[in-house]
This record gives C-alpha cells, sequence and structure tokens, in this order.
C-alpha cells in the first residue's frame, strides 16, 4: 500500500486546513484558476440559456439541470467546488470564491452583483498571507438579495431572505429575513 500523499492542496483548503501562500503546490491555484477563466470567456460571451448551462457544466464538472438560470457576466475563481441544485436563478455580475466550497440548493434566488466568498484569511498580520476555505450552503428557496456579500461559513436556511445589500457572517436561520452590515435578524417568515 502507498504512503504518497494524496490529499492536494484543493483537498486540504475545502478540508479547512489553513494554506500558506509558500506551499510548494500553491501555483496549482494559480493553474486552476487560468482553467476557470478560460471557460469563463466563452460562458460570458455565450448568447443562449443552453450554452452558458453548457459552459457552467464544463466549469463545475457538473451537469448543470436545465431549469437553472445564469445571468452574464459571471466569475468565480475555481468553479470544482460549485455545487448547484435545480430550478436555480442567478442574475448578472455574481462573483463566488469556490474553493472552500459553496453548495446552492434547489429553488434559490441569487440577485445581482453577490458575492459568495468561502475563502478567508487568518486575522494575525504574520500569517496573512494563507487561504482558509470555509463551506457557505444556500439552502432551497432562499433568496439572496442584490448587492450582499455571504462570507465564508455561512449557511443561509431554508426559505430565509439575505436583503439588498446585507454582509453576511453568521447562519442565518431558516424562515428569517436579514439585513445590514453586518447581517442581523430582521423579521421572521
Amino acid at each position: 500500500m502507498s504512503t504518497e500523499k494524496t490529499n492536494t492542496i484543493f483537498d486540504r483548503i475545502l478540508s479547512g486546513e489553513t494554506v500558506s501562500f509558500n506551499d510548494s503546490e500553491y501555483d496549482q491555484l494559480h493553474l486552476q484558476s487560468e482553467r476557470a477563466i478560460s471557460i469563463l470567456v466563452d460562458l460570458n460571451a455565450s448568447k443562449t440559456l443552453d450554452n452558458i448551462r453548457k459552459h457552467l457544466s464544463e466549469l463545475t464538472q457538473s451537469k448543470v439541470d436545465s431549469s437553472t438560470t445564469l445571468f452574464t457576466p459571471f466569475s468565480i475563481n475555481y468553479g470544482k467546488n460549485l455545487k448547484l441544485g435545480k430550478n436555480i436563478f442567478i442574475n448578472q455580475n455574481c462573483q463566488i470564491l469556490d474553493l472552500g466550497g459553496v453548495t446552492i440548493d434547489d429553488d434559490v434566488m441569487v440577485g445581482p452583483r453577490v458575492n459568495l466568498l468561502s475563502e478567508t484569511h487568518p486575522v494575525e498580520p504574520e500569517s496573512r498571507k494563507a487561504l482558509i476555505g470555509k463551506p457557505i450552503h444556500i439552502k432551497t428557496g432562499a433568496w439572496i438579495g442584490a448587492g450582499s456579500t455571504i462570507l465564508s461559513g455561512v449557511t443561509v436556511g431554508e426559505h430565509a431572505i439575505v436583503a439588498a445589500g446585507a454582509v453576511v457572517s453568521k447562519d442565518v436561520p431558516d424562515r428569517t429575513v436579514v439585513a445590514g452590515v453586518p447581517a442581523k435578524i430582521i423579521k421572521s417568515i
């Protein structure tokens, strides 16, 4: 049996390990970002939703359901850690950093200019030049309002609403509305 290291830098980031910019595999992040950029050029130049879904499937390495709609332009840094359910709508100018993992369940609506950021850095200046992945999960029926930002490690509950412009740094319970910076619960649904 081989004792060879099988966890890639992508596996380690996805598992929440802090990975230094000096890591021996760090250049792999840039190579995979170039892969994503290349696919995004074609995706963002697409003239039909079917063609957008085709390129999004290539980017995520998983078939995107025909009920899912993405309006371009769209930006993502990796693509392979984005998991999409069915009947999702993602509006223009969405930015996703998915190295830490981003899951969007069925029937989710994502407004324009939304940021889903599954990556962060250590707070201490001496160790800040490193990445930490923390997954984002947007559950069934959630609505993410225009210009909002979901930070790493956040779960947005079922049928919850994130108001336009909110910055969400903590989990959002099912059937609640959060708003503000930082986002706070303003009502139940």
